[in-house]
Protein backbone atom coordinates (compact mmCIF):
# COMPACT_ATOMS: atom_id res chain seq x y z
CA UNK A 1 0.00 0.00 0.00
CA UNK A 2 1.26 3.82 -0.78
CA UNK A 3 0.70 6.58 0.82
CA UNK A 4 1.17 9.49 -0.74
CA UNK A 5 0.73 12.93 0.80
CA UNK A 6 0.44 16.51 -1.45
CA UNK A 7 0.79 20.17 -0.77
CA UNK A 8 0.62 22.82 -3.46
CA UNK A 9 -0.10 25.85 -4.57
CA UNK A 10 -3.39 27.55 -5.11
CA UNK A 11 -4.95 30.20 -6.57
CA UNK A 12 -3.74 28.40 -9.97
CA UNK A 13 -4.57 29.72 -13.75
CA UNK A 14 -6.48 27.51 -15.58
CA UNK A 15 -3.85 26.59 -17.76
CA UNK A 16 -1.43 25.58 -15.35
CA UNK A 17 -4.17 23.38 -13.32
CA UNK A 18 -4.76 21.78 -16.57
CA UNK A 19 -0.95 21.21 -17.02
CA UNK A 20 -0.65 20.22 -13.33
CA UNK A 21 -3.42 17.74 -13.63
CA UNK A 22 -1.82 16.06 -16.35
CA UNK A 23 1.17 15.62 -14.69
CA UNK A 24 -0.31 14.37 -10.84
CA UNK A 25 -1.94 12.02 -13.39
CA UNK A 26 1.18 10.93 -14.87
CA UNK A 27 3.20 10.64 -11.73
CA UNK A 28 0.93 8.82 -9.44
CA UNK A 29 0.22 6.27 -12.44
CA UNK A 30 4.40 6.06 -12.50
CA UNK A 31 4.43 4.95 -8.54
CA UNK A 32 3.04 2.06 -10.20
CA UNK A 33 1.04 0.92 -6.89
CA UNK A 34 -1.91 -0.58 -6.94
CA UNK A 35 -3.26 -0.19 -3.42
CA UNK A 36 -3.07 3.74 -3.28
CA UNK A 37 -4.22 5.85 -0.59
CA UNK A 38 -3.93 9.56 -1.14
CA UNK A 39 -3.87 12.05 1.80
CA UNK A 40 -5.13 15.82 1.48
CA UNK A 41 -6.57 18.96 2.84
CA UNK A 42 -8.54 19.14 0.32
CA UNK A 43 -7.84 23.14 -0.20
CA UNK A 44 -8.67 24.52 -3.74
CA UNK A 45 -5.45 24.71 -6.51
CA UNK A 46 -3.34 21.72 -6.18
CA UNK A 47 -4.64 19.53 -3.16
CA UNK A 48 -8.12 19.07 -4.58
CA UNK A 49 -6.17 18.45 -8.14
CA UNK A 50 -4.37 15.47 -6.60
CA UNK A 51 -7.66 14.33 -4.31
CA UNK A 52 -9.27 13.88 -7.67
CA UNK A 53 -6.61 11.78 -9.47
CA UNK A 54 -6.10 8.95 -6.68
CA UNK A 55 -9.84 9.01 -6.84
CA UNK A 56 -9.91 8.65 -10.54
CA UNK A 57 -7.65 5.90 -10.63
CA UNK A 58 -9.47 3.86 -7.86
CA UNK A 59 -7.38 4.92 -4.70
CA UNK A 60 -8.27 5.82 -1.35
CA UNK A 61 -9.01 9.30 -0.11
CA UNK A 62 -7.99 10.67 3.52
CA UNK A 63 -8.78 13.78 4.45
CA UNK A 64 -7.01 15.82 6.72
CA UNK A 65 -9.24 19.35 8.34
CA UNK A 66 -6.54 21.67 9.82
CA UNK A 67 -9.71 23.33 12.01
CA UNK A 68 -13.42 23.21 12.31
CA UNK A 69 -13.00 26.43 10.48
CA UNK A 70 -11.11 25.57 7.58
CA UNK A 71 -13.94 25.79 5.10
CA UNK A 72 -15.52 28.69 5.61
CA UNK A 73 -12.00 30.31 4.99
CA UNK A 74 -11.54 28.67 1.48
CA UNK A 75 -13.82 30.61 -1.46
CA UNK A 76 -17.19 30.28 -1.32
CA UNK A 77 -17.05 29.01 -5.25
CA UNK A 78 -15.45 26.22 -4.10
CA UNK A 79 -17.13 24.34 -1.25
CA UNK A 80 -19.19 22.20 -3.67
CA UNK A 81 -15.60 20.77 -4.70
CA UNK A 82 -14.84 20.46 -1.37
CA UNK A 83 -18.02 18.75 -0.12
CA UNK A 84 -17.58 16.27 -2.93
CA UNK A 85 -14.01 15.48 -1.79
CA UNK A 86 -14.62 15.18 1.76
CA UNK A 87 -17.52 13.15 1.21
CA UNK A 88 -15.62 10.71 -0.95
CA UNK A 89 -12.66 10.47 1.53
CA UNK A 90 -12.74 7.19 3.39
CA UNK A 91 -11.03 8.88 6.22
CA UNK A 92 -10.97 11.91 7.76
CA UNK A 93 -8.43 13.29 10.33
CA UNK A 94 -9.93 16.51 12.12
CA UNK A 95 -7.05 18.39 14.24
CA UNK A 96 -8.51 19.37 17.41
CA UNK A 97 -8.60 23.50 16.30
CA UNK A 98 -10.89 26.13 16.21
CA UNK A 99 -9.22 28.51 14.33
CA UNK A 100 -7.92 27.75 10.60
CA UNK A 101 -4.51 29.51 10.48
CA UNK A 102 -1.09 29.22 9.34
CA UNK A 103 -0.16 27.02 12.77
CA UNK A 104 -3.15 24.72 12.07
CA UNK A 105 -2.47 24.25 8.48
CA UNK A 106 1.56 23.14 9.04
CA UNK A 107 0.20 20.85 11.85
CA UNK A 108 -2.27 19.67 9.28
CA UNK A 109 0.95 18.97 6.82
CA UNK A 110 3.06 17.33 9.58
CA UNK A 111 -0.01 15.21 10.09
CA UNK A 112 -0.13 14.06 6.42
CA UNK A 113 3.36 13.60 6.97
CA UNK A 114 3.46 11.26 9.46
CA UNK A 115 0.81 9.05 7.31
CA UNK A 116 2.86 9.19 4.40
CA UNK A 117 5.48 7.23 2.22
CA UNK A 118 6.08 10.04 -0.23
CA UNK A 119 5.07 13.67 -0.51
CA UNK A 120 4.02 14.97 -4.03
CA UNK A 121 4.47 18.86 -4.20
CA UNK A 122 3.02 21.26 -6.79
CA UNK A 123 5.64 23.91 -5.70
CA UNK A 124 7.46 26.74 -7.87
CA UNK A 125 10.49 26.05 -5.83
CA UNK A 126 10.05 29.58 -4.24
CA UNK A 127 10.16 30.12 -0.58
CA UNK A 128 6.54 29.88 1.25
CA UNK A 129 5.02 32.95 1.28
CA UNK A 130 3.73 32.49 5.06
CA UNK A 131 4.55 29.50 7.91
CA UNK A 132 2.27 26.63 6.19
CA UNK A 133 3.10 27.08 3.03
CA UNK A 134 4.49 24.42 0.44
CA UNK A 135 8.49 25.44 0.71
CA UNK A 136 8.07 24.61 4.67
CA UNK A 137 5.89 21.16 4.13
CA UNK A 138 8.76 19.97 1.61
CA UNK A 139 11.20 21.16 4.13
CA UNK A 140 9.51 18.81 6.27
CA UNK A 141 9.25 16.06 4.43
CA UNK A 142 12.98 15.79 3.91
CA UNK A 143 13.94 16.50 7.22
CA UNK A 144 11.86 13.15 7.93
CA UNK A 145 13.78 11.73 5.07
CA UNK A 146 10.51 11.08 3.09
CA UNK A 147 10.67 10.96 -0.94
CA UNK A 148 9.48 14.45 -2.22
CA UNK A 149 8.48 14.98 -6.16
CA UNK A 150 8.05 17.91 -7.63
CA UNK A 151 5.55 18.94 -10.22
CA UNK A 152 5.60 22.83 -12.00
CA UNK A 153 5.65 23.14 -14.94
CA UNK A 154 8.84 24.94 -15.95
CA UNK A 155 9.18 29.19 -17.02
CA UNK A 156 5.46 28.83 -15.01
CA UNK A 157 5.12 31.20 -12.01
CA UNK A 158 2.54 32.39 -9.09
CA UNK A 159 0.95 35.81 -9.38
Amino acid sequence: MLHLAVSGHRGLSESTEAWIADQLRRTVESKGATDLVGISCLADGADALFARTILDLGGRLIAVIPATTYRDGLPASYHPTYDALLSAASETIALDRAVSDSDAHMDASLRMLDRADELIAVWDGQAARGYGGTADVVQAARDKDLPVTVVWPTGVTRD
